[in-house]
């Protein structure tokens, strides 16, 4: 599915799947959008059972776009606490309160993850790559330490492993941002635990990822 927020702003495109066998299976439109693009996550988890993808065109060139990639703040994703909320509400309901979000307003979001658990798989001049383990249908999301070298070969039964990018590409004098988020459960009962957990936090998930590549648009057109 293809979405645009509105004429008067370049287009985000955006795509999301509950389950994969196979390229395009239920939405044919993301195949053809993944063999026209570059998959910088197929070096680091090529197989997987979830996914998004979401993109957009920035007036900047691409060094421009992903060096504020790099420095966008929770501060210039002003719905971004409520939307992370809304994510966090399954487990908000487990513990029947919710936990206050701990995101700085004025530090880079990546070095935030690169804080919280996630670590940082590549740092390339077109590309950022963030990879995480966890048990993310859990109260306290299970998260399992690992470093960058040990990511690709971790396959600990029960657990789910997950991969975020921002990647540049030239066009037409601008530059082809785009942000893929995907997730491998490394066995079966992991895959239906987070499957559970996708289905609810999908929608919010995409308005993070739309908000925060808006974002980086209006940084990056504004240096």
């Amino acid at each position: 599915m293809w979405r645009t927020p509105g004429n008067h702003r370049p287009p985000i495109k955006h795509a999301a799947r509950l389950a994969r066998s196979g390229p395009g299976a239920f939405f044919p439109l993301l195949a053809a959008f993944v063999r026209t693009c570059p998959v910088p996550l197929d070096e680091f988890l090529p197989n997987f059972h979830f996914n998004e993808v979401h993109s957009t065109r920035v007036a900047a060139e691409p060094r421009e776009v992903l060096g504020a990639a790099r420095a966008v703040t929770a501060r210039d994703v002003p719905l971004l606490g409520a939307l992370m909320a809304v994510r966090r509400l399954p487990t908000a309901l487990r513990r029947r309160r919710l936990s206050p979000l701990r995101a700085s307003p004025d530090a880079p979001l990546l070095d935030q993850l690169a804080g919280g658990g996630f670590v940082v798989l590549a740092d390339r001049p077109d590309e950022v790559v963030l990879g995480i383990v966890g048990r993310f249908w859990a109260a306290d999301s299970g998260v399992h330490p690992v470093g960058a070298d040990e990511f690709a070969a971790f396959d600990a039964p029960g657990f789910a492993k997950a991969v975020m990018s921002f990647h540049t590409r030239a066009a037409g004098g601008g530059t082809v941002l785009t942000t893929e988020t995907r997730i491998q459960g490394t066995d079966e009962h992991a895959r239906r635990s987070f499957g559970r957990y996708w289905r609810v936090i999908m929608p919010g998930s995409a308005l993070i990822r739309r908000a925060w590549l808006r974002a980086i648009r209006k940084r990056a057109e504004r240096a």
